[in-house]
């Protein structure tokens, strides 16, 4: 297992209780498909640096988790169709 990093950017329109269920809904595609999260970080609105599907801010998440790239892969696959999710980027933390 290693060690990921996944940042994503929830519209800023959303209502907390949405927002609420877009964060544990990712985060249970994680733990589906074998990850073991070991931290989410929300960092709240933040202002974007350039306009992103005419949204000047966007809710920023971080989840740290241990797993394979299967559960990145379906992340990346289910986050890309959410409506919910404007950006978002996933990185292998080097093991050192």
């Amino acid at each position: 297992m290693r060690n990921y990093e996944i940042m994503y950017i929830i519209r800023p329109n959303i209502e907390d209780e949405a927002k609420t269920s877009v964060v544990e809904r990712f985060n249970s595609i994680l733990t589906d498909n074998g990850a073991e999260i070991t931290k989410v970080d929300e960092k709240g609105k933040k202002r974007l640096a350039y306009e992103i599907n005419d949204f000047r801010d966007g809710y920023y998440v971080i989840v740290n988790f241990k797993g394979d790239e299967n559960a990145v892969n379906e992340f990346n696959r289910l986050a890309k169709f959410s409506d919910d999710i404007i950006r978002h980027m996933a990185i292998r933390e080097d093991d050192q």
